[in-house]
């Protein structure tokens, strides 16, 4: 349940909206909303009785269900686009913001000239594996610890916010140290132990789908952070298995449009996991901005032959400049459509 509060309820009011709920054997979970409180409501009780009662207490406004089954990350809680603001940039405002950098952080010379070299272009974060989930335990697994080290080196170089992917709950304080936002893979969108660790991490999470995964599946995953405290969710289409082998996976590209019209989180497009083929790279980083998705996640390598991981699917640092150069068009034109969304209808 949703209980909007009328935009001048006292604290004694309030408190005594959040006691009724509770004798009615549900929890307060969340309390948010700049103009006014909007208390979000969870738990098993008589939905029908509970309503009725809030609507009649002093300083409610309305009480309403929700019918979603991902209450907290769906547009029927908020309908207001989410705006995350990390490292002095907005994913899900007025800014398309690219994460770009390689599958695997390999050594300080790949990984410092990459992150010059993207920043240069206009990339607003580096992206960079030190974990690596692999198929096969005998690929390179990444340098774990020495690989964040590095990843903050180039960040202090550069000024790039750090994405990097975290594998288990039991490494969510160490990788918070040193990330701004932390990534789950798509082999772990449904590990509910390290999602409900998240909730607490105080770190914005980067949910990739994962590739056998519904987008209901995806949302539920969200839930799982939200639900345990953090609200700052940015979600990743990044391909899906299907039977076509002509690319590493299949783009769905018209899930940035249904989460848009589901949820209030930020949506990304990772198209080098989507193609697996840096030629397709970027006509789909084209068709990302024009669908309206809120950003990139892309893989960039200065010498993708030699690349540890990924190589076939990644940039050379030639090719994401001449990729952001022809992106500048396109995302103007982003600009100017979600300004004007943006305006209210007179």
């Amino acid at each position: 349940m949703i209980i909007s509060m009328r935009p001048h309820a006292t604290k004694e009011q309030i408190d005594h909206v959040c006691e009724r709920i509770r004798e009615f054997g549900y929890k307060v979970h969340s309390i948010q909303g700049e103009e006014r409180v909007v208390i979000g409501v969870v738990g098993v009780g008589d939905v029908t009785a509970c309503l009725e009662s809030l609507e009649a207490t002093p300083g409610v406004e309305s009480a309403v269900r929700i019918s979603a089954p991902y209450k907290f990350v769906s547009r029927e809680f908020k309908n207001d686009h989410s705006v995350l603001r990390i490292n002095g940039n907005e994913i899900g405002g007025d800014e398309f913001v690219v994460m770009a950098g390689p599958c695997s952080v390999e050594s300080e010379r790949q990984i410092m000239e990459t992150a010059e070299g993207v920043a240069e272009a206009g990339a607003k974060m580096l992206r960079g594996g030190a974990f690596k989930p692999r198929t096969s335990p005998y690929d390179f697994q990444g340098l774990e610890v020495e690989g964040l080290k590095l990843l903050s080196k180039a960040k202090e170089a550069t000024g790039l916010g750090i994405v990097t992917e975290i594998m288990s709950d039991r490494d969510v304080d160490l990788v918070a140290e040193y990330a701004d936002v932390m990534q789950v893979g798509a082999r772990n969108m449904q590990n509910f132990a390290l999602l409900k660790s998240l909730g607490g991490c105080g770190r914005p999470v980067l949910l990739k789908r994962g590739m056998s995964s519904t987008i209901k599946e995806l949302l539920m995953s969200a839930e799982y952070v939200v639900a345990h405290g953090n609200p700052n969710v940015v979600l990743c289409e990044r391909g899906i298995r299907t039977f076509e082998t002509a690319t590493r996976n299949t783009c769905d590209i018209a899930a940035v449009p249904v989460l848009n019209e589901l949820t209030h989180l930020p949506v990304v497009l990772d198209p080098s996991h989507a193609t697996g083929k840096r030629s397709l790279v970027p006509a789909l980083a084209r068709a990302a901005v024009a669908i309206g998705a809120d950003g990139l996640l892309l893989e960039v390598h200065p010498c993708p032959e030699k690349a540890f991981s990924d190589g076939a699917q990644s940039l050379n640092l030639e090719e994401f400049r001449g990729m952001m150069k022809m992106l500048e068009p396109y995302i103007s034109l982003w600009k100017e459509t979600r300004a004007a969304a943006a305006v209210p209808a007179v």
